[in-house]
């Protein structure tokens, strides 16, 4: 009974992770195709972001409760309760950069149905690159539990901020210069700020990856503290010039 019991546990962990890992392609997916929608102007791309999010809702509901029967029924120690607390934070962060992406969508529908010219920026392609590869990475460093991946993932973050600082000045330089663009300008802002913040959650998952595998946290430490705790060093001091 305790081996089929044992068994049945390992099963439902791994079923719990790849459910996790279906909901964060799915994430990965509605940002790209948001930014897509915006850059080329395929509007239909829009709705499907918008139906992904409901199911990426579906995907968070599900395996909340999975996690909840998971701890309560099976009372896990060490490095399965890491894991399924992992999955929770990051099943959060998950979430919102849906939710980010379907905000994206949308307001780029809005600039197309909008009259009047329509430039996109060079920076916005950039800032799509790094976060849908921050997604990407901090998913694959889920899967392979690799701590050094994930810890690039939280240096990546500081490229993103970066490029929403740039995209920041020429939006603002855009508005300066045509003034009858201001709404469409603001609109690009929030754009902006949206993959900036799935940066962020990005950013927050890789952390979380970092505790499963390691079994410290390092939401404070600084980025090369967080590096060298993710390569198991014992040197762990704080980094506050990076």
């Amino acid at each position: 009974m305790s081996e089929h019991t044992n068994k049945q546990f390992s099963n439902d962990l791994e079923t719990t992770r790849s459910l996790f890992l279906q909901m964060g392609g799915l994430v990965e997916s509605m940002v790209r195709d948001g930014m897509e929608a915006l850059i080329v102007g395929d509007l239909s791309l829009v709705e499907q972001v918008r139906e992904r999010e409901k199911e990426v809702n579906r995907f968070e509901v599900e395996i909340d409760e999975r996690i909840g029967f998971l701890i309560a029924r099976n009372q896990p120690t060490a490095v399965d309760l890491r894991l399924l607390l992992s999955i929770s934070k990051m099943l959060t962060d998950m979430e919102r950069c849906g939710d980010e992406a379907e905000k994206i969508a949308k307001m780029a529908r809005r600039l197309h149905e909008t009259e009047g010219r329509y430039t996109p920026i060079v920076e916005l392609r950039h800032m799509t690159n790094y976060v849908v590869g921050m997604i990407h990475d901090a998913l694959d460093s889920f899967a392979r539990e690799d701590p050094v991946q994930a810890a690039q993932v939280v240096r990546n973050d500081k490229e993103v901020d970066k490029e929403w600082k740039a995209s920041l000045r020429h939006i603002i330089t855009y508005m300066i210069e045509d003034p009858r663009i201001i709404t469409r300008a603001i609109d690009l802002i929030f754009i902006a700020r949206s993959l900036e913040r799935i940066g962020d959650h990005a950013k927050n998952m890789a952390e979380r990856v970092i505790y499963m595998v390691r079994g410290d946290d390092v939401r404070h430490t600084g980025v090369k503290a967080t590096e060298r705790t993710a390569r198991g060093e014992t040197a762990y001091e704080e980094d506050n010039d990076v």
